[in-house]
């Protein structure tokens, strides 16, 4: 690639995706003409397929190192089972990233539906009852317990209040409350 043309590439305004051929002409110094004979020869064919490729990886959560991993898995081996069975390594490890990353989703989907149910049936309290008072709420939620995300939110120190920094517990209000346990 030419110096400066990378920058010219992002000045260069894309419609639909597509580079106009008159803006990849300018930018590489070649012709119209040329493009559109390069085009006709299918020169030009593998880069677009390259950048499609790229695209699918991405939306796919490759990062470009591992898309550079796979790249280099497929060229540097010699022979064609090498090639698969490092490609096959590769993508099982994104396979089992990925399984990983569902499995937290999930989990995190049922944390804030347990949360919400929770806050749903919070709308029986007066409307004047200080946010305070729901640390010791003796309202009944239908649940054994308050759902993790809304238990540590409501707890406060015993006797104490909720008032102070924000994010912020007084380190000797956690040593109190470890040595009572």
């Amino acid at each position: 690639m030419r110096k400066g043309m990378s920058q010219t590439i992002e000045n260069t305004q894309v419609q639909g995706g597509m580079l106009r051929v008159g803006d990849l002409a300018r930018m590489t110094g070649k012709t119209v003409r040329a493009i559109h004979l390069y085009e006709e020869l299918g020169l030009l064919k593998p880069a677009v397929d390259r950048v499609r490729w790229i695209d699918l990886l991405h939306g796919m959560g490759f990062s470009l190192q591992e898309m550079k991993d796979v790249l280099r898995a497929w060229w540097g081996a010699e022979l064609g089972p090498e090639a698969m069975g490092r490609l096959r390594s590769l993508f099982q490890a994104k396979l089992e990233e990925t399984r990983a990353a569902i499995e937290r989703g999930r989990r995190t989907e049922a944390e804030l539906l347990a949360g919400l149910a929770y806050l749903e049936t919070c709308k029986v309290c007066s409307t004047h009852e200080p946010s305070s008072g729901c640390v010791h709420c003796t309202q009944d939620h239908g649940m054994k317990a308050e759902p993790s995300l809304v238990a540590g939110i409501t707890s406060a120190p015993h006797g104490g209040s909720r008032r102070g920094m924000a994010g912020f517990v007084r380190a000797s209000e956690i040593g109190k409350e470890l040595e009572s346990r």
